[in-house]
């Protein structure tokens, strides 16, 4: 901002406004000057309400004046609109350019629309705003327009009286009042639970075993604990003894006394063992835990012997700590709180970012009440830094590619290739997004897929949601044809144990890409059978869509202002009023149209050359730039699972490659750029894995699996394969949609593998190993939280205005789920079963 006079020079008495279409949206200087400029439709047309389509990146100069200063007066009224819109009331039409859907309007003038006086905006629709005066006038103003909305409609007279509109507002209110409550109560008694344990920390204690000796320790009990949760750190391996059986291991021995008998009854020992094998290698640590059931007050024994096959020693770490809350307690609190982080984000009463962030509060606030409360340092351990850092990166890839209009060109290459057939243009997206995914990462796919998507929908007026829910339960069903399509799979693929058993690669890729393949045959009839009776259309004109993802556009606009000074304080005011206008002209349109449901478009060539001279690739450099970087990321993507010898992860690969990128675009405005990135779906994806974490410290997933192999034990042996497939896969699939996929799948391998190593149990491991794959990929349609592809597509589509909510996906991916599950548990059952192939 600076301030001018009239004759160009410097005036401190006359501010002017200097903005930029890049940060502000179109419209705003004449909306601040109050000029008019003339009508290029028919009729006393208003332009100062539309969109200009001014080129990105060029600026306009207004001197507001005397204007300004009145429109800031006005807005200290009781009712800026009247007054806002009073010079401009005798205008009976309305000029609109959509920002993609112009076609002809441009040139053969803009269409003109009666107006009419009804109410349309919600009592859940409001923004952030500094001062109260300000939502007090517009709570006012809605008011005064709903009042004058009920009077002229002939339906709904009971519904739209005041007395009734009253004890509705009073009623929201007190909805309101009793959920911002009822969480803050809940979130002081977290906080003060939290705060009265303190953390207890791991006493580490440095062992070094040989076959010559062992190592016994005796600890005195707490009268309190129910459980004693022993810690061993080393070089160790999870999973049970091979066919040979020539391991190295460790025999763990917890011995207590039981006197809960008669006193003239000898007291009895209970001795509890564990057998945990060591890592041949020597050269990787980890840590593995086990947790026995303590008596009273009683001495507890620990008694260790390695059985080695050398006379060297075998160094050891091991920890304990006692816990107040029996196995069966823990996974019941977990399971409540997982329930309400559901509840939450399926009834929508918080942000889901938010239900995260309470669910893990509520996770450490019980392991803190039973003994297990982790450090700070220890829960942003728990974080997965490297999905993060690929999310980052990704969104700022994508961030610079929008700046080159590729994805409005894309969009318009897509349109031409349907030529109006919007289903096969939603086959072909599927598919697409299906054989990405099977390569590249799905969050990599949905980053890059879902601008595109939503270009398109754009052009053809349909509804983005439906769309790129479709695309998104495609990309976690191709995800799981290959080794490296899905987490879950990379996770069975790197096991060193099932690398032993002949689990390689190219077999694993092999023997999923055929189920795969059968699932999407019946995939993508099922979609079409879903959809029949579905709207894929907007119901309102394309003018009306357009008018909404306007009004959100400023709105957002508007909030990301920082009233820090008195000029930023105008220009958020001045936006503010900018949505005041919209809305209510958006509701005077909703009044006088019909909804029609469109038709599919019978005039796609002519739109195709007008759209084609409108959305051509506005930076050709930046574009080779952006391809060029963004080429040599995916390529390294694909290096880094085949050739070993590249130390770099996904997320270290597209760190480098934003940097990279940032560098040769020569991007100055760096602020801009951060704008785009989705810090809530950081965050959320954060708040999720300490989350999950800490339900595994409460054993919910350990209980899940044990109580699986349970299940499994209990069948005949003649049908015992056929029931360990079937239970893998729905018990799986089920799991995955609730809880995250890759820590259940970490956690049911070592199950897995114990049972079929067990001698009575006498099942092949890969039959069990594919049933997890299918059930842990497919599973994870489920739910809107089920995979991380669906919640980066629903924060990019939220950021675009198309948010969709855990229902919307719900209805959609939870019957594809289900079939899904179905027909690759048949591929399993007549490969494994029937056929046999093991």
């Amino acid at each position: 901002m600076h301030l001018e006079g009239r004759d160009g020079r410097r005036d401190p008495g006359t501010p002017e406004v200097e903005l930029l279409q890049t940060s502000v949206p179109p419209g705003l200087a004449e909306l601040a000057t109050g000029k008019r400029r003339p009508p290029r439709g028919a009729g006393g047309a208003d332009p100062s309400l539309s969109c200009p389509s001014g080129a990105a990146g060029q600026s306009s100069r207004a001197p507001a004046g005397q204007e300004f200063a009145s429109f800031l007066a006005q807005g200290r009224s009781h009712s800026p609109l009247p007054q806002m819109s009073s010079s401009r009331s005798k205008d009976s039409c309305f000029t609109e350019n959509t920002p993609l859907l112009r076609n002809s309007l441009q040139e053969k003038g803009s269409r003109c629309i009666p107006v009419y006086h009804p109410e349309f905006i919600t009592a859940e629709e409001s923004w952030e705003d500094g001062s109260a005066d300000w939502e007090r006038r517009y709570l006012l103003s809605r008011e005064v327009s709903g009042l004058s909305a009920s009077a002229s409609s002939e339906k709904g007279d009971i519904l739209d009286s005041p007395h009734v509109r009253l004890r509705l507002s009073k009623l929201r209110r007190c909805v309101q009042w009793l959920k911002v409550t009822g969480l803050f109560v809940f979130v002081v008694l977290c906080s003060i639970l939290f705060s009265l344990y303190p953390d207890q920390g791991k006493l580490w204690q440095l062992l070094a075993l040989s076959p010559l000796e062992n190592y016994s320790v005796n600890l005195s009990s707490h009268g309190d604990s129910t459980l004693l949760q022993v810690d061993l750190a080393g070089a160790l391996v999870a999973g049970g003894p091979s066919r040979s059986g020539r391991e190295e291991r460790l025999l763990v021995e917890l011995t207590q006394a039981d006197t809960s008998g008669s006193r003239w009854r000898r007291p009895q020992q209970v001795t509890h063992n564990w057998t945990v094998y060591l890592n041949p290698r020597r050269s990787e640590r980890s840590v593995m835990s086990r947790t026995f059931e303590v008596l009273g007050r009683e001495t507890v024994s620990i008694s260790i012997r390695a059985s080695l096959q050398q006379t060297q020693a075998v160094p050891l770490l091991m920890a304990y700590q006692y816990l107040r809350a029996s196995v069966e307690a823990q996974v019941t609190i977990a399971t409540a709180i997982l329930a309400g982080v559901y509840a939450l984000i399926i009834f929508e009463i918080v942000h889901r970012t938010l239900a995260a962030m309470l669910g893990s509060l509520a996770a450490l606030a019980a392991l803190a009440v039973i003994g297990d409360r982790p450090s700070l340092t220890h829960v942003v351990e728990w974080i997965d830094f490297e999905t993060l850092a690929l999310l980052f990166g990704m969104m700022i890839l994508v961030a610079i590619f929008s700046e080159t209009g590729f994805f409005d060109y894309c969009a318009v290459k897509a349109y031409r290739l349907s030529r109006g057939r919007v289903w096969a243009m939603i086959i072909m997206l599927c598919l697409i997004a299906a054989v990405l995914s099977a390569f590249l990462d799905n969050v990599t796919t949905m980053l890059l897929f879902t601008p595109v998507t939503i270009r398109l929908c754009e052009v053809l007026n349909l509804d983005p949601r439906q769309v790129l829910i479709a695309e998104v339960i495609f990309t976690n069903i191709g995800g799981a044809a290959t080794a490296i399509g899905d987490p879950p799979n990379v996770i069975i693929v790197s096991n060193q144990e099932l690398r032993k058993m002949g689990l390689d690669f190219a077999g694993f890729t092999a023997h999923m890409f055929l189920g795969i393949c059968l699932v999407l045959l019946v995939s993508f009839p099922l979609l079409r059978l879903l959809y029949w009776n579905r709207k894929l259309y907007n119901k309102e004109p394309s003018e009306i869509v357009e008018l909404k993802h306007e009004i959100h556009v400023w709105r957002l606009t508007a909030q990301r202002i920082s009233p820090a000074s008195r000029e930023e304080t105008a220009v958020r005011r001045l936006l503010l009023g900018k949505v005041l206008a919209l809305e209510h002209l958006l509701a005077r349109r909703l009044h006088t149209f019909h909804r029609q449901i469109s038709q599919e478009d019978k005039n796609w060539e002519t739109n195709i050359q007008e759209l084609q001279k409108k959305h051509r690739i506005s930076d050709g450099i930046l574009l080779a730039k952006c391809l060029t970087v963004l080429g040599f990321v995916i390529f390294m993507f694909f290096l880094n699972s085949f050739v070993p010898g590249i130390h770099l992860d996904l997320g270290w690969i597209a760190i480098l490659g934003a940097i990279w990128l940032l560098i040769l675009a020569d991007i100055h405005d760096f602020e801009i750029i951060l704008h785009r990135v989705e810090w809530a779906t950081l965050l959320f994806f954060a708040a999720l894995f300490v989350l999950m974490e800490a339900l595994a410290h409460l054993h919910l997933i350990e209980y899940v699996g044990e109580q699986t192999a349970l299940l499994i034990k209990m069948v005949p042996e003649e049908q015992r394969l056929t029931a360990a497939i079937v239970l893998v896969v729905w018990v799986s699939a089920l799991a995955s949609s609730l809880i995250d996929n890759i820590p259940f799948t970490a956690t049911m391998i070592p199950v897995l593998l114990n049972l079929s190593r067990d001698p009575e149990v006498g099942l092949p491991a890969p039959p069990l190993m594919y049933a997890l794959a299918f059930g842990a990929c497919l599973g994870g349609n489920g739910t809107l939280i089920g995979a991380s592809a669906n919640v980066v597509c629903a924060g990019i589509a939220e950021q675009h205005g198309y948010g969709f909510s855990f229902m919307e996906f719900f209805r959609l991916g939870f019957p594809m789920m289900i079939v899904s599950c179905i027909v690759g548990m048949c591929y399993l059952l007549v490969a494994h079963v029937v056929v046999g192939w093991n």
